[in-house]
This record gives structure tokens, sequence and C-alpha cells, in this order.
């Protein structure tokens, strides 16, 4: 039998809430509403970690940030971590990437056989957050609300340009693989960096939303004294204080969002389009997945960074040959991905067990149960200490060390409002993940290990910055001389071998 090939599409900072089955309503999406219909959806599905590097490092290793070191967006991701890329690559298949990763370091393949753009942000060392200086706010690369009061209409961007980019080189790349050309079934990343802020976009998506509902965010902004620590933490790091967002901030600001999620689903059409016109839909494996989410104004918060819902739940879903239609409800995580690409690819899971943190999605595929905790963690900007969350059943549990702890029952209150850690009711309920925590986690180590790798860092990165400057940027080749026709070539062979299909 054939094997499947696979392709992974990823979105940027995508909030999970809107896709609790499929895109929202509400939301103009038709293509991703289509793909929903044909595939199996987790509804709670979540980020290993609330940021962009440490979140995609473990989405491709299946490993924790405390684990591959990725703390934050200037963590190295050593090459010596084998990820989904490596396996599936080492099993056969090829392996590509269009598209954004937020690799760190002078690796910038991570077992991706070829890559076909640069990536959106810098790989090295200069985004390190420093647990010595507390407060310390970064102006030239930390966030800041200027993305919410900036919200509009261009017609293109910086991210607009690389989107476009993106998109067109994984078509061109799903052309050429129908051509023949490669004998391997076929895996490849296509990663945007929309709907990240800032919350332009194009006037075409912008005009869908002018009536829209929802520009509203259903939870009011919280007052700064009555925030939560860590909440707080995230407000001085996007300098709030430097901003007076406005209800019509707030508007424009989702509609830009919404917009761009559109625009999203626009690129994603034309890649489902050339893979049905290319004949290949139906032998592969597909996986919609994000990085992470966006708070987008609930309770005043926005971007990631947070436990809360909206940031930390990510849509997911996996189509392809002998995946049933349905909707899982059981918690899962991105970092699941890792063993589920190697099931799904008939890769020895015995080989996988030591190398991933995660469990492969295709037992709840097949009808079984999971009773597994889903485990998160963050420890960059906006933190002083490290960050853990763990999802099981209804529950959900955030520990530091520095603040007092949450628990919250999102059954019954899924706007987590009502920290229940306080309450006499749930004392045993508080105490059993207390203990969870501990025996997860060695905080102190953990809290050690980032402050040690930040300290390093900075040290390197001022130096690598001094004299001659040599860049870990990853530059796509194309060799000239080998593209379309040249005279070493036999144009017979060129035009008969570069046409897809043929003979009609």
């Amino acid at each position: 039998m054939t094997r499947p090939n696979v392709l992974v599409l990823m979105a940027d900072q995508v909030n999970g809430t809107l896709f609790e089955d499929g895109p929202a309503d509400f939301l103009h999406m038709p293509h991703l509403k289509e793909l929903y219909k044909r595939s199996a959806r987790f509804k709670n599905a979540y980020t290993p970690s609330y940021l962009c590097a440490p979140g995609r490092a473990a989405f491709m290793s299946g490993q924790l940030p405390s684990r591959t070191g990725v703390y934050d967006n200037a963590a190295e991701f050593p090459s010596s971590i084998p990820t989904w890329a490596h396996h599936l690559r080492r099993a056969g298949y090829a392996t590509c990437l269009s598209g954004k990763m937020h690799f760190v370091g002078p690796d910038q393949l991570h077992g991706f056989e070829s890559r076909l753009t640069t990536d959106v942000y810098p790989p090295d060392f200069g985004w390190t957050p420093d647990y010595r200086k507390p407060g310390e706010r970064i102006d030239w690369w930390y966030h800041n609300l200027g993305s919410v009061t900036g919200a509009g209409v261009a017609e293109i961007s910086n991210q607009m340009e690389y989107d476009d980019e993106v998109a067109f080189h994984a078509e061109q790349k799903l052309f050429d693989l129908a051509r023949g050309h490669e004998e391997r079934p076929w895996a490849m990343c296509v990663s945007f960096t929309h709907p990240h802020d800032p919350y332009v976009a194009r006037r075409k998506f912008w005009d869908l939303y002018e009536d829209c509902e929802h520009l509203e965010p259903t939870l009011p902004e919280v007052p700064f004294e009555d925030q939560d620590p860590h909440s707080k933490r995230i407000y001085e790091a996007n300098d709030y204080t430097k901003f007076d967002i406005q209800p019509e901030h707030v508007r424009r600001a989702r509609r830009g969002y919404f917009a761009n999620l559109s625009y999203i689903d626009d690129k994603i059409g034309g890649i489902l389009d050339v893979l049905k016109r290319t004949r290949q839909l139906d032998n592969t494996i597909i996986m919609f997945v994000s990085d992470h989410g966006d708070m987008l104004g609930e309770r005043g918060l926005w971007f990631k960074m947070s436990p809360f819902e909206g940031s930390s739940r990510v849509p997911m879903l996996i189509s392809g040959p002998g995946i049933q239609p349905q909707l899982i409800e059981t918690p899962v995580s991105a970092i699941d991905i890792n063993p589920t690409l190697a099931d799904l690819a008939g890769v020895d899971m015995s080989e996988i067990a030591n190398w991933t943190d995660g469990e492969s999605l295709v037992p709840l595929l097949n009808g079984e149960k999971r009773e597994s905790p889903v485990y998160m963690e963050y420890a960059a900007e906006g933190t002083y200490a490290p960050l853990v969350t763990i999802r099981k059943g209804d529950w959900k549990f955030n520990h530091c060390e520095i603040d007092p702890p949450q628990l919250f029952n999102l059954k019954d209150d899924p706007n987590e409002q009502n920290n229940l850690a306080t309450d006499p009711d749930y004392q045993d309920t508080l105490t059993e993940f207390t203990k969870m925590v501990m025996e997860k986690w060695d905080m102190a180590r953990f809290d050690a290990d980032i402050r040690e790798s930040q300290a390093r860092r900075l040290v390197v990165y001022e130096a690598l910055r001094n004299g001659h400057y040599y860049p870990w940027d990853h530059q796509p080749l194309q060799v000239a001389s080998e593209r379309y026709m040249r005279n070493h070539m036999d144009l017979n062979i060129v035009e008969e071998s570069q046409r897809f299909p043929r003979g009609e």
C-alpha cells in the first residue's frame, strides 16, 4: 500500500475558543470549514507553551520546554533533539518546510530536507529575557499595544509579504512533487505568520466584518489593580501605560484579527486546491494547528503569554485516509502531533517513546479513552519565575512559585471567572493538583535552569555582535542554472517532464 503524504498547516496565534467544532459561524473561512467537515476535530487542544518559539519547538519535538531548553523566543533549539521531521525523514519521507518555525540557533532545518523560505523572525539570542532584572522592558523587541491602536487596512505589510511568499512556494512545491521527480512519500509543513498581530488586513478581508457582531470582547476589561499577578506582568510587558486603549481600538483590532483569519483561509484554500488538482488529496494526511492563541482584548489582555483559554487553547484537526470525521472533546496537546504523525506514517512507535512527552492521537481517533493530563509551561517575558499549567478533565490549574494558585472548573466556568483555589469546598482538588505539579516538576531546578540559560545567552549574544557578524538566518537555495531550460538540458525532456498531468 502506498504510504500517505503528510501536509501540516500551521497558522500563528489562533484563538482556539473560536474553533470549538470548526471556525465559528461568523468567521468567513469557507475552506477550513469544509476541511473540518471531513476531519477529526479536537475541541480542547492546547499549546505546550503559550509563546511562539517554545510552543513550536515542543510541537516539532514532542517535548516540553523544560526538556528542550527552548524557554523563550531566543532560546536555542538543540540540533540533537529528534523532531517529527527527523522521524518521517528517517522512515523514507521527503520533508519540506515553507514558512515560519522560529527556530533559534545555527540549525534552521531540524529534520526538514529543504526549506523554501527564510523565517519571519530572527534566529539569534537577541530577544533573551533576563530574570535578574524583574520588570525590565526591552522596547525594541517586546510586544506593545501599538498593534491594537494601529489596527486597520493595508494592501501590503511585512507579514503579508511573508505569507504571500510562503503560500506561493508551498503551491509550487506541490506542483513539483506531483510531477513524479520525487519517488518518496512527502511530508510538508506550511506555516504562516498570520493572524499574529499587528492587526492589519487587506481591504477585501476587512470588509467581510463590517457588520460583525463579535467585535466586542465577551469579558470586560479588568482594572490593572484587580488583575492577577501574572496578568499584571503581561500588562507591564505590553507597556500598557503608554497607550490609551479606546473601545473603537478594540473593535478595529478584533476586526483586523478576524479579517486575517479569512486571509489565512484564502491561502489554505489555494494550497488545498493545488493538492486536489494534482491528484494528491486522497492520499494525504492533513493537519491544521496553531502554536498558541490570542486573548483578543478579553479581560483587557492581548496577544499570548497567558494561561487563560484564549491564549492557551488552539485549533487542531486531522484529515486523511481512514480517518473518520468526528468531534473529540478529550483534552489534547500540540505536543501529541510528533508521535501521531509517526504513528500514522507507520513508524515503529517503540523508537519514538524515548523522544517525546506526548502521546499518539491515533487511539483517540479509533474511539479509545484517554485520561492523561495536558501539561503546559511558560518561562518568557511577563514572568519572573516559570509558570506551569495542568488541564485534566474539566479542571485547569495554574501554578507559579511566586503567585497564588488558580483553579478553574471549565465545564461550569468556561470563561475562568471563578478561581476555586481559595474555596474551602475545593481544597482536596487543590491539594491533588499541587501534588501533580510537585511530581511533574522540580520548580526550583526549572527556575535555576532558565536563569542559567538566559545568562549564558546574554553573554554569547553580546560577544557575537562585536566584530564581524555571521547571522544564522536560513538562506533558501535556488540554483538558477538548473531551473527552467538551460543548454545542458534536452528541451523535449524538459517540456515533457515538467508537465502535469500528461496526456490530457
